[in-house]
């Protein structure tokens, strides 16, 4: 059974909005900012077991990607649902850019090191660079012009710690329950 994901906004959003603002003109190319944050994601997973943006992940034709985010992105802001991210995030044809400085204070300082150092390494990719990168992780499988769903197990034992996954899993699903019952809003 694949775990439930706890899709977090507000942390979703200061993560998008802190990688924009490292770009010139607070913007970039919104394949790239999906990219880069599911590889912040699947680094915290590694780092410390746990997910930042509380996402689900799925296979695309173009790797891996941030399920609710690429839809925040693509999807008509209208009916995305979207409270804090349609207020600091826009897109404007295939770019994204930050409107506004978002809840950048959410983050602590370890996951701001972690997008600096996401930053500091894949920043300078373009877009399909990052869809090459993604394609040889061991947790993407061609989805033959589909989808198929990424669990957070199947990104921990890609990253070495599939001794521990079945632990973790059942942590973050913990953490998803709890969300729940305090009533913040959980998509997957």
């Amino acid at each position: 059974m694949a775990p439930s994901s706890f899709f977090d906004e507000e942390k979703s959003t200061a993560m998008a909005a802190y990688l924009l603002q490292k770009c010139p003109r607070r913007r970039m190319n919104y394949l790239k900012l999906i990219k880069l944050m599911y590889i912040a994601d699947r680094e915290a997973l590694r780092r410390w077991g746990y997910p930042l943006t509380g996402d689900a992940y799925f296979s695309l034709p173009y790797g891996p990607v941030v399920s609710r985010i690429k839809d925040l992105i693509t999807d008509d802001p209208e009916f995305s649902g979207a409270k804090i991210w349609t207020r600091c995030i826009r897109q404007t044809d295939h770019d994204v850019e930050a409107t506004d400085a978002g809840p950048l204070d959410i983050l602590s300082p370890d996951e701001r090191e972690l997008l600096e150092e996401v930053f500091a390494r894949y920043g300078s990719y373009t877009p399909w660079q990052l869809v090459d990168l993604t394609h040889g992780f061991p947790e993407w499988r061609d989805p033959r012009g589909s989808s198929e769903q990424i669990t957070y197990k199947d990104i921990l034992c890609a990253v070495g710690r599939s001794q521990e996954s079945d632990e973790l899993v059942e942590d973050i699903e913990a953490h998803a329950a709890l969300r729940r019952a305090l009533g913040y809003e959980v998509r997957g």
